[in-house]
């Protein structure tokens, strides 16, 4: 069975990123996935992601939010394009804009849901809107501005040896 996981198909030397990178042992290995036109990943903070006690620190939904942002803007440019995404050349996308609204204190203790929706697509540009829900509660809104990395930057990847990265 193939893996519908978008950060699970990005080439080795794109996969260290911290909020979603499955070779960053330290970070936070988001895993986002097609739910019909939308996209969906979901996420156990643990104790320590704490701003204040029982609710999660702002910063980390703002990295998931960007990291859920920029795999969808992956995704929709290979669906976009009829190809699956683990075939070359690599369609990754960077951060270009990152709007965040805090809504109302995100608890913590139970998963959390992320969901994206596409609003645009066009060329080298997605913007993704994205959602952060605990206990079925919207508690953080964002934008997502992402743009296709340039393959200069890609190849820079490549050079780099994976103990360095």
């Amino acid at each position: 069975m193939q893996n519908d996981n978008f950060q699970d198909h990005y080439p080795d030397e794109l996969s260290y990123c911290y909020g979603c990178g499955r070779h960053n042992e330290h970070g936070l290995q988001l895993k986002s996935s097609w739910d019909g036109d939308e996209t969906v990943a979901l996420f156990q903070p643990k104790p320590y992601h704490i701003a204040v006690p029982g609710y999660v620190y702002g910063g980390l939904l703002a990295s998931l939010i960007d990291c859920h942002g920029t795999g969808t803007a992956s995704a929709a440019a290979y669906r976009n394009e009829g190809r699956a995404m683990d075939t070359a050349p690599p369609l990754r996308f960077v951060t270009a804009s990152l709007q965040v609204d805090y809504l109302r204190p995100t608890p913590l203790g139970g998963p959390l849901e992320i969901r994206g929706k596409i609003s645009e697509l066009k060329g080298r540009k997605v913007v993704v809107n994205v959602t952060v829900s605990a206990d079925g509660e919207v508690c953080v809104q964002g934008k997502v501005i992402a743009v296709q990395m340039p393959e200069h930057m890609a190849a820079k990847m490549d050079a780099i040896e994976p103990e360095s990265k």
